[in-house]
C-alpha cells in the first residue's frame, strides 16, 4: 500500500469519484507523507505561513531540511547579495534566493545518504498591504525542484496581485498559494494544471498571477508566452507583456512612472499603416511638453477578442504575431480589455504620467456607442469618467474605407447626437489630436494581406508590410502560409 493510498484512506477520500479539491492542510500532509521529497523554505516579508502548513500536518520532520525568514533587509542581505535596484520584493530576489538555498542542499547533504530523495527550494518574499492601505499586496513565489531522482533541478516562477483589503488574509493567501504550488509540481506533469491548481481553495478575486516563468527538464516542452496566454484566457489576469526578446514580463517592471504609448490592433500581419500610426503618433508624442523621450515606453496591444479571430485563440497564430511584431523591436501586450475606457485604467495603475493612445477613427467611432456601456450602472457616463481623469491624449488616424469615401478625421467623425458633447469635451480640452499620414497606404487592411497571404497571391502584399516582414512570413509559414513562393 502506497502513502497516496494510506492517505486516501486516513482522510476517507474516495479514489474511484471525481477527483476533490484538498485543503492546503491535506495537500502539506500528503507531500510529508512522500518519503522522496525533500527541502528547504524561504520566506519574506508575509512571514512563514507556506511553512507554517507543513509544520501544521505534521510528519514534517522527513521532509522539511530548514525554514527561515530573513526578514530584516540588512540581514537579507548579507545572505542574498543586494540587489542592483535596492528592491526586495523582485524576481532577481527570489532567484538569488533560490540559488542559494538550493546549492545548499547539495552542498551540505551527501547525495548518497539521501538517495532517492527528490530536493527543492521554495522561496516567496511577499509585500502586504499596509495598515494605511496606501499599497498593493504583491510578490514573487518560486519553487526549484527535481521532479525525478539525480534530474536537473526545475523552477516553477510566479508573481502575483493579492486583492484582499486586509494583510492577515494577504498572508493566509500566499500560504495557501505556496502549497499548492509545491503539491502540484510534485504531482502535476503539465503547467497549466499547475497554474489551474494554485486557486484551490480560494477565488479568483483574491489574487492574480501577473507572470509565470518556467524552466528545467520538467517543463521542456513548454512556451512561457503561451503559458502567459493561457492566464488571460482562465482570467487569472488581465494583460500579460512580452519584450523584444520574445520573454515574458512582469507588468509593473516594465510600465512603473513611463509615458505609455500605446497602438491597438490584430496586426494580424502588422502592416505599413500600422507602423504609420505609431510613427506618426510618436512623433506628435515626443512633442508634448510633459513628455520626456528617455520615459517612453511603446505598446503593441493585442486584445484577447482579437485573438479569437476565428472563433477561439489560436496559439500558433498568437506566437506568429508576437514574433513578428518583436522582431520590429517592440513590446507586446495581450489583454482582456475590450473597451478602451479598461484599458487605461488599466495602464494608469503604473504611471500617473501623461498617456497617449493611438486609434483609427473607426475605433473611435465604436468607443462612442452606448450599447458597449449597458453593462455599467453609469452607462457611458461612468466609463468615461475614468477617461477625463487620467492625464491620457488619442492621436487619431484618418479613416478612408475605400477611395470613392469621404475621409474621415476629428473634424467630421460621425458621434450620435446624444453623446456628441461628450466629444466635445474631450475635443476642446485638447484630448483628441489628427495625425498626419500616408496616403498612399491609407487603404491598406490586415485582414486584405491575410486574404492575399493564404491565396498565396505573390507580389501583390509584399509592399504592404514593412521591411523584412514578407520574407519572414514566407520563411516561417506564418499565418498559415504554405504556399511555394519563388525565390527572388
Amino acid at each position: 500500500m502506497n502513502y497516496l493510498t494510506k492517505f486516501a484512506i486516513n482522510n476517507k477520500i474516495n479514489m474511484n469519484t471525481k477527483p476533490v479539491i484538498l485543503t492546503a492542510g491535506q495537500k502539506a500532509l500528503q507531500i510529508n507523507l512522500d518519503n522522496s521529497i525533500y527541502g528547504s523554505f524561504v520566506e519574506t516579508g508575509a512571514g512563514q505561513e507556506v511553512a507554517r502548513n507543513f509544520f501544521k500536518a505534521g510528519s514534517a520532520s522527513g521532509t522539511i531540511a530548514k525554514t527561515m525568514s530573513a526578514y530584516d533587509r540588512n540581514f537579507s542581505d548579507a545572505i542574498y547579495g543586494k540587489e542592483k535596484d535596492g528592491r526586495y520584493v523582485c524576481q532577481s530576489r527570489l532567484r538569488n534566493m533560490l540559488n542559494h538555498e538550493y546549492e545548499l542542499l547539495e552542498v551540505r547533504l551527501n547525495k548518497e545518504e539521501y538517495k532517492g530523495k527528490r530536493f527543492f527550494a521554495f522561496a516567496d518574499t511577499i509585500a502586504t498591504i499596509n495598515y494605511d492601505k496606501t499599497n498593493k499586496g504583491h510578490g514573487w513565489i518560486g519553487l526549484r525542484f527535481q521532479k525525478k531522482d539525480n534530474d536537473t533541478p526545475s523552477d516553477f516562477i510566479i508573481h502575483v496581485d493579492l486583492k484582499d483589503q486586509d494583510a492577515k488574509i494577504q498572508q493566509e493567501t500566499i500560504g495557501i498559494i505556496g502549497t499548492n504550488l509545491l503539491h502540484a509540481c510534485f504531482t502535476e506533469d503539465d503547467p497549466k494544471q499547475i497554474l489551474k491548481s494554485l486557486y484551490d481553495n480560494l477565488q479568483k478575486d483574491q489574487f492574480e498571477i501577473s507572470t509565470v516563468r518556467v524552466s528545467g527538464p520538467a517543463f521542456e516542452n513548454t512556451d512561457n508566452r503561451l503559458l502567459s496566454l493561457f492566464l488571460v484566457k482562465e482570467g487569472m489576469t488581465n494583460a500579460v507583456i512580452f519584450t523584444p526578446d520574445r520573454i515574458n514580463q512582469q507588468p509593473g517592471n516594465i510600465l512603473y512612472k513611463k509615458n505609455i504609448l500605446a497602438i491597438r490592433g490584430s496586426f494580424r500581419p502588422v502592416t505599413n499603416v500600422n507602423i504609420d500610426m505609431l510613427n506618426r503618433g510618436l512623433e506628435e508624442f515626443k512633442n508634448d511638453t510633459k513628455i520626456k523621450e528617455e520615459n517612453i515606453q511603446i505598446l503593441f496591444e493585442i486584445t484577447l477578442s482579437n485573438l479569437k479571430a476565428d472563433g477561439e485563440v489560436n496559439n500558433q497564430d498568437f506566437l506568429d504575431r508576437a514574433d513578428l511584431l518583436c522582431s520590429l523591436g517592440y513590446t507586446v501586450m495581450i489583454s482582456n480589455y475590450k473597451k478602451y475606457y479598461k484599458l487605461i485604467e488599466y495602464l494608469s495603475q503604473f504611471t500617473k504620467l501623461r498617456m497617449g493612445l493611438i486609434l483609427g477613427v473607426d475605433n473611435l467611432i465604436d468607443m462612442f456607442k452606448e450599447k458597449y456601456y449597458r453593462n455599467l450602472n453609469g452607462g457611458i457616463m461612468e466609463a468615461f469618467g475614468v477617461i477625463f481623469t487620467r492625464d491620457i491624449k488619442f492621436y487619431l488616424y484618418p479613416y478612408q474605407p475605400n477611395k470613392d469615401t469621404k475621409l474621415l478625421n476629428s473634424k467630421n467623425v460621425p458621434i450620435h447626437p446624444r453623446v456628441k458633447d461628450i466629444y466635445n469635451y474631450l475635443q476642446s480640452n485638447g484630448r483628441i489630436y489628427d495625425l498626419k499620414f500616408n496616403e498612399n497606404i491609407l487603404n491598406i487592411f490586415s485582414k486584405d494581406v491575410l486574404e492575399k497571404i493564404k491565396n498565396c497571391e505573390e507580389g501583390t502584399w509584399e509592399d504592404m508590410v514593412p521591411k523584412g516582414v514578407a520574407s519572414t512570413i514566407k520563411e516561417n509559414a506564418l499565418f498559415g502560409c504554405v504556399c511555394e513562393f519563388k525565390s527572388k
